[in-house]
């Protein structure tokens, strides 16, 4: 079977990270994160485009350092529900936290997007990167990493049981003999674990894709584990193409050894593309756009986020990194040892840390439409994603890149020229999970012919 580029937008309404001034482009309307309007039409040009999936990031803290989309923004599931009435192909995926959220409640949630969308629905599994979020539910402290993420190890399996609480048959709604169910089709869970004890079933049925497809985007050590685990779709981070290819392949490995199906881990790289009439232009206008982000105050006060919502601000901007190692054990720990790693090795102030991280770098994907084409052929035939998830400044440049660049890759053969499904899972080359209780009922029956 011919390998295909997958694509999906994430959506950010007035700015995420790296996006502070946006809320400033005239383009954006100010109101963008909680006009479900601008979510409806950003989804209907990339479903237009035949993208895969729509995302919607999330999180349950703020400060008021955080990005404009952040400070204001809607829930993701009550989000995609509208859009989901909107669309009719496109996938949907919502992030929520398997450390704040209680399974039972995960799953009826996500089973009814996965209903109300006709099998299009995805649970991005999320163990909580702000620490502060904590604090937000009875907590003093967030979770250590091995609690939160055997937690939400145990979440997923908890989740995917309850999706098959009733069998696919299980609702005959026969007049003849007056049974809208037949009980024996209807399965409790009686799970008993470390982290949770759910009896179940779950009153909401299978959708025509089975199960809502699990995506995750650890990079941790626990958050590879995870994703080898349970992830069907991933979201890597980036970086540069080596760095891209060192990840896809860790995580395919990771998946061959848990005894899975590699092509079954769909891995999406995340990519921030300029795209304009040609390559100089491009390049002038990414500048542009990093020099309108470009307030060092923000950015300051967005390095907290990695050492648990740390105020920096406190610290001489010129004096030697401070020692807030320590910080990052319970929040961005990845995040945070290494930014601690890079400032002791090379001697680094507050302040040359803050500028290193976020120096300029141009998107790997800037440039004339050809020359965008190109290196996306070239990270997808060098094995360092299987699609891009990609994140645009406003609508126009969504349709830029639907207009310009898609046809390019549908004419190179890499992206598909039509929906050849109507499911997420069918999107992404995914199999239909088989119910283990079905499964088991037609090993009896079989059993029974041949006794």
């Amino acid at each position: 079977m011919t390998r295909r580029l997958h694509l999906a937008v994430a959506a950010y309404g007035v700015g995420g990270p790296g996006q502070h001034g946006l809320w400033k482009d005239p383009r954006v309307p100010k109101n963008a994160s909680i006009d479900i309007q601008y979510y409806i039409r950003q989804a209907q040009i990339a479903e237009a485009a035949l993208f895969d999936a729509y995302f919607i990031v999330d999180s349950q803290f703020i400060t008021p350092d955080y990005p404009s989309h952040y400070l204001n923004r809607l829930e993701p599931l009550t989000l995609l529900s509208a859009v989901a009435t909107h669309t009719s192909y496109i996938g949907l995926v919502a992030t929520a936290s398997s450390t704040y959220n209680s399974p039972f409640n995960l799953a009826r949630r996500f089973a009814s997007l996965d209903l109300i969308s006709g099998g299009r629905a995805a649970w991005n599994v999320v163990t909580s990167f702000d620490t502060g979020t904590s604090r937000n539910y009875g907590l003093e402290e967030h979770l250590d990493y091995a609690t939160r993420y055997g937690r939400a190890l145990e979440a997923v399996q908890v989740v995917r049981g309850l999706w098959d609480s009733y069998e696919d048959d299980a609702f005959p709604a026969s007049l003849d003999d007056n049974r809208f169910l037949e009980p024996s089709k209807l399965h409790a869970l009686n799970h008993v674990g470390e982290h949770f004890s759910v009896a179940g079933p779950l009153n909401v049925s299978r959708s025509p894709q089975g199960q809502p497809v699990i995506f995750q985007a650890g990079v941790s050590e626990e958050g590879r584990h995870l994703a080898a685990q349970v992830a069907e779709g991933i979201y890597a981070p980036g970086g540069t193409l080596a760095e891209a290819q060192a990840y896809f392949s860790d995580i395919k490995q990771r998946a061959t050894a848990a005894g899975r199906d590699p092509d079954h881990v769909v891995i999406f790289t995340g990519a921030s593309p300029v795209v304009a009439s040609t390559d100089a232009a491009a390049h002038r206008r990414s500048r542009e756009i990093y020099d309108e982000d470009n307030d060092f105050d923000r950015k300051l006060g967005f390095l907290g986020r990695s050492f648990g919502a740390y105020d920096f601000a406190r610290h001489d901007l010129d004096a030697p990194f401070p020692d807030v190692a320590h910080r990052a054990e319970k929040g961005g720990r990845t995040a945070g040892q290494a930014i601690v790693e890079r400032a002791t090795s090379q001697g680094l102030t507050l302040r040359q840390v803050v500028e290193s991280l976020t120096e300029y770098r141009p998107s790997p994907f800037t440039g004339a439409p050809d020359t965008v084409a190109d290196a996306i052929e070239a990270w997808f035939t060098a094995g360092a994603a299987d699609g891009l998830n990609l994140s645009f400044r406003a609508l126009d440049d969504l349709e830029r890149f639907a207009g310009d660049v898609v046809p390019l890759l549908q004419k190179r053969g890499l992206f598909r020229s039509g929906y050849e499904h109507d499911t997420l899972r069918g999107h992404l080359g995914l199999p239909i999970p088989e119910n283990p209780h079905s499964v088991r009922d037609h090993a009896d029956v079989t059993r029974g012919q041949f006794a």
